[in-house]
């Protein structure tokens, strides 16, 4: 897909899907390949607070962080350029996030296994990540946080993919694809209409 048909093809692409899937370094790649903006939603947060995600969630708790990722969230889908979004993890939690991202065209919901996201995040991932801090193992606190999350992921894709083998550049060859194959069913839907 050339970069001038990728600004007449779908809308924004959203990457959702666990922490450790991928979702900045796949998004990024995706957006170069297309021609995109790319907005990683923890970033626009930090930016608008001057503050990393661990301190706005200390300062403000997950509630205060939610609040300024939903504003995020819907300003940059509302903005109308072509947009390629990596969410937070947590995204899909606000029933107003969910709404907006089921306005999206393409929706890719990147997940693997705990034990893979394990491998990604490392041993300091709780240092950074305030939802992963504390006690419990981290492939438990994965796994329970999958299994919170795993029908509000469900709700808002519009399409899967397993993360768990293949590089950056191989999955998001494949994210590419989607938003391919959604271009040209938009194409058929207009033309048809």
């Amino acid at each position: 897909m050339s970069k001038a048909s990728a600004e007449a093809g779908p809308g924004p692409v959203v990457l959702v899907g666990p922490m450790g899937a991928g979702k900045t370094v796949v998004g990024r790649r995706v957006a170069d390949r297309l021609g995109r903006r790319f907005v990683d939603l923890d970033q626009v947060v930090e930016a608008a607070t001057g503050a990393t995600v661990a301190e706005v969630f200390a300062a403000e708790g997950e509630a205060g962080f939610r609040a300024r990722e939903s504003a995020a969230l819907v300003a940059t889908l509302g903005d109308g350029t072509a947009t390629v979004i990596a969410t937070g993890g947590g995204a899909v939690l606000t029933s107003l996030n969910r709404r907006v991202l089921r306005s999206a065209d393409v929706v890719v919901w990147l997940t693997a296994e705990p034990s893979v996201l394990v491998d990604r995040l490392g041993a300091g991932a709780g240092d950074e990540r305030p939802l992963l801090a504390g006690d419990e193992a981290l492939v438990d606190r994965l796994a329970r946080l999958d299994a919170e999350r795993h029908g509000f992921y469900a709700e808002v894709a519009t399409a899967v993919l397993d993360v768990g083998h293949g590089d950056a550049d191989e999955i998001a060859d494949a994210v590419v694809a989607l938003v391919e194959a959604a271009a040209v069913g938009v194409g058929e839907s207009g033309a048809a209409g």
